[in-house]
């Protein structure tokens, strides 16, 4: 490879807060639910790298970039099904792609087809740009106009930025004086979507001390009246478990309900004491995908007020 740059490369990260910096310093642009991969172009070939380092192309057989020399930063996304936004993305697909059967990756290239959003570029040619304001860099990438490759919106109105929310995963806002702070957190900020809904209770897991509550099964109405189990609640106090577990005592079904198959947990912690459809909690929660809540929740309250048939599904939308 004759590139300036040579594979690894530690990608410049992004340090999160609670809310959007604002100042004439500040560019904006979507946060992305995908795989982060610089990619090395060289003439006809082209090299994926992961954050960790690990070459990821021969998971995406249907990327491809526009003959050149040059290095880009960007991700791989896959766009959801659900929506069809370009907005969303369906990060579970994304994980089906790590699978070391060439065929299934094949087929899933084909059902499931990724794209290449890049949003900085570290090199041309046989110039590094890493020591370059992150402005210079965005100006040479918009010139540099790679047909293929979807290129992020960027804004310097935090109004439009703040529209992101609600649609992507967040917003990330960059230095535009910053050079490339590969490996560190010192240009970028990271401000994840934050939303709020209203669950049932439909279970709880044991916690690992005796006597107390370790996580809140919650669970959502469907269309057709189905309670369907969406996600978890593992923020609770020291104090709360072991107070909830007598309160949750006088509401539980004498059946056990069961979480999907993992690599990481054993059976006995997949779990749960089921209870009866009663008791309505409202959890605030970030990332969902394929209609489940994908991190752990936040217990901001209980809710007396509210009825378990209000608690539906379309508040993941």
């Amino acid at each position: 490879m004759s590139l300036p740059l040579q594979p690894p490369i530690e990608p410049q990260l992004a340090r999160g807060k609670p809310e959007l910096p604002v100042g004439p310093e500040w560019v904006y642009e979507p946060k992305y639910d995908g795989f982060r991969a610089i990619a090395f172009v060289d003439g006809d070939s082209f090299t994926l790298q992961s954050r960790g380092a690990k070459p990821l192309e021969r998971y995406f057989p249907e990327l491809s970039f526009p003959p050149g020399r040059y290095v880009l930063d960007g991700e791989i996304v896959i766009d959801s099904e659900i929506t069809g936004a370009s907005e969303d993305q369906d990060f579970d697909a994304l994980q089906n792609r790590i699978h070391p059967a060439a065929s299934r990756i094949e087929l899933l290239s084909k059902q499931t087809p990724a794209r290449y959003v890049a949003f900085d570029l570290l090199a041309v040619d046989d110039e590094s740009l890493m020591s370059e304001p992150y402005e210079q860099r965005r100006r040479r990438l918009e010139r540099l106009a790679l047909p293929g490759v979807d290129l992020t919106p960027i804004t310097l109105d935090t109004d439009a930025a703040e529209r992101w929310f609600d649609h992507a995963e967040g917003v990330v806002a960059k230095d535009q004086r910053a050079p490339y702070a590969a490996g560190k957190r010192t240009a970028m900020v990271k401000v994840k979507r934050l939303r709020t809904l209203d669950a049932v209770v439909s279970g709880y897991r044991p916690g690992k001390e005796s006597g107390t509550v370790g996580s809140l099964i919650l669970a959502l109405y469907t269309e057709a009246g189905e309670l369907r189990v969406v996600g978890h609640c593992s923020g609770l106090k020291p104090a709360e478990k072991r107070t909830l577990r007598e309160r949750l005592a006088a509401y539980e079904s004498g059946t056990t309900g069961h979480g999907d198959a993992s690599r990481w947990k054993s059976e006995k912690e997949l779990e749960w004491v089921s209870l009866r459809p009663e008791l309505v909690v409202e959890v605030s929660f970030d990332q969902v995908t394929s209609g489940r809540i994908r991190h752990g929740t936040k217990l901001l309250r209980w809710r007396e007020d509210k009825v378990p048939s209000d608690c539906t599904i379309d508040q993941l939308t």
